[in-house]
């Protein structure tokens, strides 16, 4: 049992919309060794080509992807039962994983996962997903998203799934990505003065990141022994 207790993570890393997996990888690897060689991270691509202009064009070149579409006002979403199926298909395919990193459009859409999941709505055919890495986030049926049908009771009890929530003091997210807390149980957290954007980790938040790494660990210890027990029985 002691190499299923220390092995890393597996980690699906969902990027922001009309962002990419490079550009992702290339923020958060900027995070200290300390972090990343405890962690097995993969990067997708989400299934659409940008539809519109990308806010990360100054910054990164394309291309460009989302993961689905929505009206102006954020009330109705386009291909989001497909952009769900995408995402089961590349878990079979190059899973097992073991949580989901999101930020900001990626972290609205892990953030619901667990939920849909447990109701049987989403992500049916891979194991259960342990924990979320929330990034920018914020909620479906929040003051800012409304539900998709999928959604609709995806928070409708406290989620047990162990969740790490950033947020940036000048995000414009801010608001939405402080109230997803309530609906997860003792979530950890780590604040940062920035935007909108994947902070880079001092000292006091690598602290944070370690202890939340080393409780999903002894998480995926619980799960893991549960299996191989299974197995012999």
């Amino acid at each position: 049992m002691e190499s299923q207790i220390q092995r890393k993570p597996r980690i699906l890393c969902l990027h922001g919309f009309r962002t990419s997996a490079e550009i992702l990888k290339r923020q958060v690897l900027r995070w200290p060794a300390a972090v990343l060689d405890k962690l097995d991270l993969v990067f997708l691509d989400a299934p659409y080509p940008a539809q519109g202009k990308s806010g990360v064009e100054r910054f990164f070149d394309p291309p460009y992807y989302e993961w689905f579409q929505a009206t102006e006002d954020f009330t109705e979403y386009i291909n989001f039962e497909e952009c769900l199926a995408f995402i089961e298909d590349n878990m079979i395919k190059s899973g097992p994983f073991d949580g989901f990193l999101g930020f900001s459009q990626g972290a609205l859409l892990s953030a619901a996962l667990p939920g849909m999941q447990r109701d049987g709505l989403a992500l049916t055919r891979v194991p259960r997903i342990k924990f979320l890495i929330i990034i920018s986030g914020a909620k479906f049926g929040g003051p800012k998203f409304a539900h998709h049908k999928l959604t609709s009771n995806a928070y409708s009890s406290p989620l047990e799934c162990p969740s790490l929530h950033i947020t940036g003091e000048t995000d414009f997210m801010k608001q939405e990505s402080t109230s997803l807390l309530e609906y997860f149980v003792d979530p950890f957290v780590i604040n940062h003065p920035k935007g909108h954007t994947i902070p880079e980790l001092d000292e006091k938040r690598t602290e944070v990141m370690l202890g939340f790494i080393e409780r999903i660990q002894k998480t995926m210890a619980t799960a893991d022994e549960q299996i191989y027990l299974n197995a012999e029985t």
